[in-house]
């Protein structure tokens, strides 16, 4: 079962939080707020936020942006993950991975039955990796945006978390660049 391990020392990541959606402005971003609280307060650094709108390649340019950047260890999108012809934001997170992380969307659908049983299947959640940085795609509303964090992404991104965590394995992400 999983547990923190308490005799190693907690590493904060950087984390840009995204929110993706054509109506909602910094002052009522409540999901992207959601982020930035749980991140702050389990230690973590806000390395950037933005909100941009619901356009394919305008997500993927912002995802881009940020993999590209050092100061950047993980991305964390909210909004855009549903059914309908504006969301998109799971389509501009594939343009972007270099792999993707296949049971975070299962683990997330398996989090959310307990909370709103069936209608977990309307959501598309996703997580992959591209240039050394993880990236999530979460759904647009504050309690999506805490059950992801408090029960998968809280845990995985504490090096302290075992059996296995995101963070010890942050050097073997670009390991691939190094033998070109």
């Amino acid at each position: 079962m999983s547990r923190i391990d308490d005799t190693k020392e907690f590493i904060p990541v950087r984390i840009a939080v995204l929110t993706v959606s054509d109506t909602r402005q910094l002052g009522d971003d409540k999901s992207g707020q959601t982020l930035v609280d749980r991140i702050e307060a389990a230690g973590h650094i806000l390395a950037d936020r933005a909100i941009i709108t619901d356009e394919r390649v305008e997500i993927a340019d912002q995802l881009r942006a940020w993999c590209a950047n050092p100061d950047i260890d993980v991305i964390i999108s909210t909004g855009g993950t549903g059914l309908t012809g504006r969301d998109v934001t799971v389509e501009a997170h594939r343009d972007v991975y270099e792999k993707e992380i296949d049971a975070f969307g299962t683990v997330f659908t398996i989090v959310s039955m307990k909370k709103i049983g069936t209608s977990a299947v309307q959501s598309r959640a996703t997580g992959g990796v591209s240039n050394g940085t993880y990236l999530f795609a979460l759904p647009g509303s504050p309690g999506a945006c805490k059950d992801a964090w408090d029960e998968i992404l809280q845990l995985q991104l504490d090096y302290r978390h075992k059996p296995c965590n995101f963070v010890e394995i942050f050097p073997r992400l670009t390991e691939n660049q190094r033998r070109k």
